[in-house]
């Protein structure tokens, strides 16, 4: 059954990245910006960096469980990640970004795929069906690799061409004491949703196993 509720959140997020990318090339804003550095940008995001991680794991659990990244992809660590990093894609658009971006048209379709349509799928699947065992109170830690890879690229990016994806690191206009406060708070927001789907596994799983229906083996 989680195969088949995988599936049809591989198909909406491979979807919604080819638009957003269709967007991010052709929109008249980006016009007098090169190519590759249209194409660069659209990687640049961390909503479409983690939607691409999604898709893929989404892909992988529905369409190629066999494979060594379908193997890879059904480990309770990684699906628990996976989880914990687009809920901040949800949680930071909401808090930051809702208020002060009003998309029209496709432009619109895209971004409520890509920031509630996505989330909202992929933590249904998690609680649902996701494996929940092997998941520690130690991962949390482990799991800010990524968001800290991101930042460190974007800030030095950003100090190289003058362009940061978000408002709210964006140290042309805040300055670096604020810019690196908000990106502390990011990373603390983290650092707690980790926690809270740490604890969510071991919840769920504990409930799982004393289940009359919970099989072994």
């Amino acid at each position: 059954m989680g195969r088949k509720f995988a599936g049809p959140i591989a198909v909406v997020g491979w979807f919604a990245l080819t638009l957003q990318f269709y967007l991010i090339l052709t929109v008249p804003e980006n016009q007098a910006l090169a190519v590759s550095e249209r194409i660069i940008r659209f990687f640049s995001f961390f909503t479409i960096l983690t939607n691409l991680i999604v898709a893929l794991t989404a892909s992988a659990i529905a369409f190629f469980p066999s494979s060594r990244l379908g193997t890879f992809a059904a480990r309770s660590k990684l699906q628990a990640a996976v989880a914990v990093y687009i809920a901040i894609v949800g949680l930071i658009y909401s808090v930051f970004l809702r208020t002060v971006w009003d998309p029209v048209g496709l432009q619109a379709l895209a971004d409520h795929l890509l920031h509630d349509a996505m989330p909202i799928g992929y933590l249904v699947y998690w609680i649902l069906f996701a494996p929940k065992s092997w998941v520690s109170w130690t991962e949390p830690f482990a799991w800010l690799a990524y968001p800290i890879a991101y930042v460190a690229y974007s800030l030095i990016r950003g100090a190289i061409v003058g362009w940061y994806p978000y408002w709210f690191v964006d140290v042309t206009q805040l300055g670096y004491p604020t810019a690196l406060t908000n990106t502390g708070f990011v990373l603390l927001a983290f650092l707690i949703v980790g926690f809270i789907f740490v604890a969510l596994a071991k919840l769920l799983s504990r409930t799982s196993n004393n289940s009359p229906e919970a099989t072994t083996g």
